[in-house]
């Protein structure tokens, strides 16, 4: 087994820096960071910036702009592909650059690939060294590796809550629950994801533009309005995701067994529906992933109020839970939370996050992970 050098996770954090500039962009390929050491100096540098685009470890020799120099390190925050796709296989330019030693954060999530790459270069005579900082390299990349290994988009559902578990107060006021640098991050999240959700309540309630302010830069998701009865279209006026610039990206997600009329009145207003049919008094989740999966949309932020974060918990329709706390108790049982059919008897039958990670915004907490029951 080789051994990790001291600085080997300094690299590493640092070829993960350089991965986050394609944050949200590379869909449906995975964000990687390459960085080529040669003595105590890093002298090259690269990520993979959108599918189609070199792959990190080629756009950093591609900067480097010659053969590595006796004794360089590659480190790379995801296994090499060893296969050839739009572009050539990074084993093969890695053993033909002479790379005498790699270092991989984590491993391929497919399971037909996993530790092949890293095979090819060992029995090639590199010296591989695998899994450093593996945990981050691999929470770069939640919907490539869900879509990977599950074929079927992640889904995840985002709330703000109070300590007591609730979304607004009993007169539906909800602004704001947490803090600004909690809702920035939340931007951070919504240009991540390829796709953004929110139920008919929240679109009759705030008109939210679902968009990604960071900075100077506005980034539109495909926006999903869940309106199964198309109320959202008896507002007047309009809300602003059905008439604003980005009003293509917005699709309705509605019941197939809507009147032919109602349909025809969404069409006169130029909507985009999915008409999907109907489990329980719901969507058929099912249904709407395969949906998804059809359009090329491997990830959707689902922003629940009550109603919508009930039926994808107790329904267990979410696969990740995005979990904003903020320090604050509203005391009161009029006020909307979430819950009130799962009827759990136990410890041991509540819903859990696995791979759980922590965070602090200000005064606020997220804790995100995946949802296991």
């Amino acid at each position: 087994m080789s051994e990790v050098r001291l600085d080997d996770r300094y690299y590493i954090r640092r070829a993960l820096e350089l991965a986050r500039r394609a944050w949200g962009q590379t869909h449906p390929n995975p964000m990687v960071g390459a960085v080529i050491v040669e003595g105590n100096s890093v002298v090259a540098e690269g990520w993979h910036a959108a599918a189609g685009q070199d792959h990190a470890e080629v756009a950093a020799l591609k900067m480097l702009g010659r053969r590595p120099a006796a004794g360089a390190s590659l480190y790379v925050t995801l296994e090499p592909c060893s296969t050839c796709g739009r572009t050539g296989a990074c084993t093969d330019a890695i053993i033909e650059a002479g790379f005498p030693r790699v270092v991989v954060g984590a491993r391929d999530p497919n399971p037909a690939h996993a530790g092949r790459g890293l095979s090819i270069l060992r029995e090639a005579g590199i010296e591989v060294v695998e899994g450093v900082l593996a945990e981050a390299c691999a929470d770069l990349n939640l919907i490539f590796n869900h879509w990977i290994i599950h074929g079927m988009p992640l889904i995840a559902a985002k709330m703000a809550l109070t300590l007591d578990g609730k979304f607004a107060a009993a007169s539906g006021r909800a602004k704001w629950v947490t803090g600004a640098e909690a809702r920035a991050d939340v931007m951070r999240w919504r240009r991540y994801f390829p796709a953004i959700a929110v139920g008919a309540g929240t679109v009759l309630a705030d008109d939210p533009s679902l968009t990604a302010r960071i900075g100077d830069e506005i980034w539109c998701p495909r926006r999903l309005v869940l309106d199964r009865t198309l109320r959202t279209l008896e507002q007047e006026p309009l809300p602003k995701l059905y008439t604003d610039e980005y009003e293509h990206q917005t699709i309705v997600v509605c019941d197939a067994e809507l009147s032919a009329e109602a349909r025809a009145h969404a069409g006169r207003l130029g909507l985009q529906l999915w008409c999907l049919p109907k489990r329980g008094d719901y969507f058929d989740w099912d249904a709407f992933r395969r949906r998804c999966a059809a359009e090329g949309i491997f990830g959707v932020y689902v922003e629940t109020g009550p109603r919508l974060a009930t039926a994808l918990l107790e329904e267990g329709l979410a696969d990740y839970g995005f979990i904003y706390q903020a320090p604050k108790l509203m005391c009161d049982a009029a006020s909307p939370g979430i819950g009130s059919l799962r009827n759990t008897q136990s410890m041991e039958a509540a819903i859990h996050l696995r791979d759980l990670r922590l965070e602090s915004f200000g005064n606020d907490r997220l804790a995100r992970g995946f949802f296991e029951r």
